[in-house]
């Protein structure tokens, strides 16, 4: 199995990189193929823009899904993100690992949800949720918390973990296709001690395995999403 980790986290020494790497190291001893994108250390840009391509749609008014979508038909999105999007067409299994801020996922990776899911890449007209391009292929959420379990309880303040979790799960990789795990979740981790920072690498590391270990169904995803795409669909500028 081929599988990507999306990593975005600024510090090499954090427990997230800790998961990470864990995740990465485990994987391959058992055989499986292991991409890691940490979106820090390699200086991903989350902010859209025109430098997302290379070539242009319309050179007066800058409509971010023709432009998109240009790209997709022409091979012209910026090397970063032609990069990621070839590992994410690779992969069997995704990973994302990062820590939850403000509620939701940090700027980096709302950033390469942005720029790298683009129109004719990762969705299209139509193509949507059982029908997404991604469809048959697994991802994880695996995310860090300050908070304690019973503050992500439902009588908690924050509410479960998969409301808060919502968008990017439900809105961003399930609308692409992919089958989205339970989340891991490894709460509280700037308030629990060493033996229990490791045994949270420990369960992450079965469960990435035992992933791995299930097989996906690459048939039931779209070979050519680029069929889906509608000339002129997006001409009205919003």
């Amino acid at each position: 199995m081929q599988v990507l980790i999306v990593l975005a986290h600024p510090e090499p020494a954090s427990f997230n990189a800790a998961l990470a790497t864990t995740a990465a190291e485990a994987l391959r001893a058992a055989g499986h193929g292991v991409t890691v994108s940490d979106l820090y250390a390699e200086g991903f840009d989350p902010v859209a823009g025109r430098h997302d391509f290379t070539t242009t749609a319309d050179p007066d008014v800058f409509h971010y899904q023709s432009e998109q979508a240009l790209a997709a038909r022409a091979g012209g999105f910026a090397s970063d993100l032609a990069r990621e999007q070839a590992r994410l067409r690779a992969a069997d299994l995704v990973i994302f690992q990062f820590p939850l801020w403000w509620g939701g996922v940090p700027a980096i990776l709302k950033g390469w949800f942005e720029r790298v899911l683009a129109y004719g890449v990762g969705y299209a007209d139509g193509l949507r949720f059982e029908n997404g391009v991604f469809a048959g292929r697994r991802a994880l959420l695996s995310v860090t918390t300050g908070g304690t379990p019973e503050r992500f309880s439902e009588a908690g303040v924050y509410g479960p973990i998969e409301q808060v979790l919502r968008q990017a799960q439900r809105l961003t990789l399930e609308y692409m296709g992919f089958d989205v795990a339970p989340p891991f979740v490894s709460h509280a981790v700037p308030r629990i001690g060493a033996e229990a920072r490791a045994d949270l690498l420990t369960a992450f590391r079965a469960r990435v395995l035992d992933l791995a270990a299930q097989p996906v169904d690459r048939s039931r995803a779209i070979a050519a999403p680029l069929d889906h795409v509608s000339e002129g669909a997006w001409a009205r500028k919003v």
